[in-house]
Order: structure tokens, then C-alpha cells, then sequence
């Protein structure tokens, strides 16, 4: 009750004009949260679905295992669980004007400035996508699993972060956890890429720890065709800055634009190609694509190689952390220079993720 007060009391405060957005957004949330029940209790229930029962057994196991091995929070989150009733918790708005690659951010208390905004409604998002693409930026409308609270609240396990398997839901704890863990106002790129790189990283010791072999080897080759696309996006990122950098009229800049889009899916068709079987982006890629596709991927993945030659160099988990909180503790442009040298680092050696897989 008292954190539903803090929440109430810090909507009275807000200005007027984003009253509307801020309402939805506590109305949502405190929705998530009526519907929370401590997991014991679900478990020691014998009404409780056998198969959710296992799945949230393998939560609990996950969280003890992310606070144990992964050193992070240690608190209530992922202690309960709330069935939505949906698939997808809430659906987030990712805005890039046509000819640019610098997302529009929208700013909120706590959070800082990000480059999304989050809605519990879908038609609420595809409605503010609507009117920001009449405005001519380009729009995404994502599905989004899990939030964080950054521990503001006891985050709860969801049906929408269990209905894909223990893999995506241990890669979601970790994610949502590593956000409690470190988290730097404004900065969505550094957020994301340090709590993916943890999710990878985590993820990878969580099979192996439960000696899940064939699991462990799909997730690596989910990993390894998930680099092939950040280099297809990152090519793409390259190949659009110089179009829009050119002083091309507006016709001939989006007349190259959808060139260098159809050069992107040509490059996939050929890495395609060789997927017999396993995982695919096929479903990334059969839909329309601008540059809020692009920029929805990069915001998690660009500085992912970043943190985990990071990691690689600090040798062990704790001591990771500590230098992670060090680079975000600097300046907003000498916190990028730092990981940008870091990526050039992972650039010069294989990934370190196999090798920290299990040490």
C-alpha cells in the first residue's frame, strides 16, 4: 500500500500536459501488481497448473541462481507472479524522423530521458505511432515481455515472461535484475547493452550450471546468428548515415534509402541461405523496415560487445560490476569514448562469452 501511494502522490506532482500518459502508465501498473500472488503460495496451492507450478519452481531457482552466481539484487523481485492475461505487458514506441538516425526521447522522472515510450495499451501505442508517423518520422510498435522497476517495486515474474520456455525466462531475470543493479539516468544504449550483455552472459552459466547441453547449444547459436544481424544493422546503420549526410533533395534521399533497405534484405537472403534449421529473422525482416526497426535493435545490442569484453577483462563477476558502474559514473561523452575503445578491443579478439560460459 505504501508503494502505491509513492505512486499516487508522484502523479499528483506531474505536470498537467503529460497527466493522460502518466495516468495509464500507474494504471497499468498497479493493475501488474493487484494481480501479483507470492509464489510459494501458488506452488503450495493444489489448484496451481502442474506446468506453471514447474515454471515458477525454475523462477525461484533462477532468481536464487542470478543473486548467487551473477551478483545481482537481492530483494522481493521475482518472488511473486501476476497472469496478465495477454501476451505481450506493455508496447513500446520507438520514433525516428525519416532521413536521421537519432531516435526522438521522451523524458519521465526516475527513468531520465528515453528513447521509447511505453504503453499498457496497444491501441495507445499505435495510435501515438500513427500520429508521429503524419508528423514524418518513422515508428516501430514493439512487444515488450518484462519492465523494470529499478526496484522501486518487487518486479513479478509474468505469464508473459514464462510462456516462451526457462531459456527466455531466465534471460529476462537477469536482464530486468542487472537494470536494479546499475542503471544511468538518460543513457538507453549503455542501460540496455550492459543488462543484455549480463542476460547473455547469465544465461549461458544458468544452462550450463543445470547441465542442459542441448539448450546451451541452441541459445549459442541463437547468439552466434544474433551477431550476424547486429553487423547486417550496424552495415546498414553506416550505409544510411552517409545517404542522409549527402545533400541529396528529398526524393532521390528516399529513392536511396529504400535501395540500401532492399541491399540489407538481399545481404540477410544470403546468410539465410545457410540456415537449414535453428533460429531465423525472418519475421524481422518480412515486415517493412525504416530506421525505428533499425534503432530498436541497435539501443540493445550496438555496445553489447562492449561489456562483454569488459567482463572478459575483469576476470570474474563482482569486479565487473564495480568497472560497469565506474564507466557509468563518467561524463555522457567519456563514458561513450570508454566503451568505444572497448569495442574496438572485442573487435580485435573472438567473443569472451564462450569462455566465461562456464568459469
Amino acid at each position: 500500500m505504501r508503494k502505491t501511494l509513492q505512486v499516487l502522490i508522484l502523479l499528483v506532482a506531474m505536470p498537467a500536459i503529460s497527466g493522460c500518459y502518466y495516468l495509464q502508465a500507474a494504471a497499468g501498473h498497479l493493475d501488474l501488481m493487484r494481480r501479483a500472488q507470492p509464489i510459494e503460495a501458488l506452488l503450495a496451492d493444489p489448484a496451481t497448473d502442474a506446468a506453471l507450478a514447474q515454471q515458477l519452481e525454475r523462477a525461484l531457482l533462477i532468481r536464487r541462481f542470478a543473486v548467487d552466481e551473477l551478483a545481482l539484487p537481492d530483494n522481493r523481485s521475482y518472488t511473486r507472479y501476476a497472469d496478465l492475461e495477454r501476451d505481450s505487458v506493455v508496447w513500446n514506441v520507438v520514433a525516428v524522423p525519416e532521413f536521421s538516425l537519432t531516435p526522438r526521447t521522451w523524458c519521465f522522472p526516475v527513468a531520465g530521458c528515453l528513447s521509447y515510450r511505453g504503453y499498457f495499451s496497444e491501441a495507445r501505442a499505435q495510435a501515438l505511432a500513427a500520429r508521429l508517423t503524419a508528423q514524418g518520422y518513422d515508428t516501430q510498435v514493439g512487444r515488450v515481455a518484462a519492465y523494470s522497476t529499478l526496484g522501486r517495486f518487487a518486479d513479478p515474474v509474468l505469464n508473459t515472461m514464462v510462456n516462451r520456455g526457462e531459456t527466455y525466462l531466465a534471460g529476462l531475470v537477469f536482464h530486468e535484475l542487472a537494470h536494479q543493479k546499475l542503471y544511468v539516468s538518460g543513457d538507453t544504449d549503455f542501460n540496455e547493452a550492459y543488462a543484455t550483455a549480463i542476460e547473455e552472459y547469465g544465461t549461458r552459466r544458468w544452462l550450463a550450471a543445470q547441465g542442459k547441453d542441448e539448450a546451451l547449444a541452441d541459445y549459442a547459436l541463437l547468439l552466434e546468428r544474433r551477431a550476424v544481424l547486429d553487423a547486417l544493422i550496424e552495415t546498414q546503420r553506416e550505409r544510411l548515415a552517409q545517404i542522409y549526410a549527402s545533400g541529396l533533395d528529398e526524393s532521390s534521399m528516399r529513392d536511396a534509402k529504400s535501395a540500401a533497405f532492399q541491399q540489407m534484405r538481399v545481404d540477410y537472403a544470403r546468410h539465410r541461405a545457410q540456415w537449414t534449421h535453428g533460429p531465423n529473422f525472418d519475421g524481422f525482416f518480412a515486415r517493412p523496415l525504416n530506421n525505428a526497426h533499425l534503432l530498436a535493435v541497435s539501443t540493445y545490442r550496438a555496445l553489447v560487445p562492449a561489456f562483454h569484453q569488459l567482463l572478459a577483462d575483469s576476470g570474474d563477476i563482482e569486479t565487473f560490476h564495480r568497472r560497469a558502474e565506474a564507466v557509468g559514473d563518467m561524463p555522457h561523452a567519456q563514458r561513450h569514448d570508454a566503451l568505444r575503445q572497448l569495442l574496438d578491443d572485442a573487435s580485435a579478439v573472438a567473443s569472451p562469452v564462450a569462455d566465461l560460459a562456464t568459469d
